[in-house]
């Protein structure tokens, strides 16, 4: 079942009046059918691309103690183990996701527990898939403590056509494993950072579903 995003209630609204209004002036001011209809198609045609934009697809969740679950829709572009500067200073399994203005931007917890730490940091706006994106871009970090003790950080990072990032956590929240944590608005990635002793269960090039795939094991 799909169903359309709370963050996309007002904007749809104001770009399908906007719509209407395009077309109804077309249709006073041309008599010509042809322009007429070029109008009206590409018009109708662009307020789907944002209808689909933000969906909200209903689903039945994959959750687990020692798993850690996929934040967003997308595919993932890096697994690697860097060093993290901002929280844990020291060497993590980065895993990243990239959403395309096609996917779900709906970003979900990938475990449950207790929120240890969250910041939003003003920045660029360089292409997601930028290597500096994670670090200069307009961007939120989280750190998601579970009832071992294993913190896990993750990072919503705008892309080149995002301007604005929605999240919905604060320090010391209880939050739900695969539960709504925040929403990127047009063109995004999310970094994800598990222990070393963490085994990555995706490949590069993998597609994902936010909430259903699993994208590591804890150790």
């Amino acid at each position: 079942m799909q169903i359309i995003h709370r963050e996309g209630h007002r904007f749809l609204l104001v770009t399908l009046a906007l719509a209407m209004a395009i077309i109804a002036l077309t249709f006073l001011l041309s008599d010509s059918k042809i322009l007429q209809l070029t109008v009206f198609g590409i018009v109708i045609f662009i307020w789907l691309i944002f209808l689909q934009f933000f969906r909200n697809p209903s689903f039945e969740a994959v959750k687990g103690e020692n798993l850690v679950i996929a934040p967003a829709d997308g595919e993932v572009v890096v697994i690697e183990e860097v060093e993290e500067d901002e929280y844990f200073k020291d060497k993590r399994l980065q895993i990243s996701i990239f959403m395309t203005p096609l996917n779900v931007h709906v970003n979900r917890n990938p475990i449950g527990g207790i929120v240890q730490y969250f910041r939003y940091h003003e920045g660029k706006y360089l292409v997601a898939s930028h290597p500096k994106s994670s670090t200069e871009n307009e961007r939120t970090t989280a750190v998601i403590k579970n009832d071992h003790g294993v913190e896990v950080l993750f990072r919503q990072v705008a892309g080149a056509l995002a301007r604005r990032i929605c999240y919905y956590i604060k320090p010391g929240d209880k939050v739900e494993q695969t539960a709504e944590m925040g929403f990127i608005k047009f063109g995004s990635r999310v970094d994800i950072y598990v222990p070393l002793s963490a085994k990555s269960k995706v490949s590069l090039g993998q597609k994902t579903k936010g909430g259903r795939t699993i994208i590591a094991e804890l150790g």
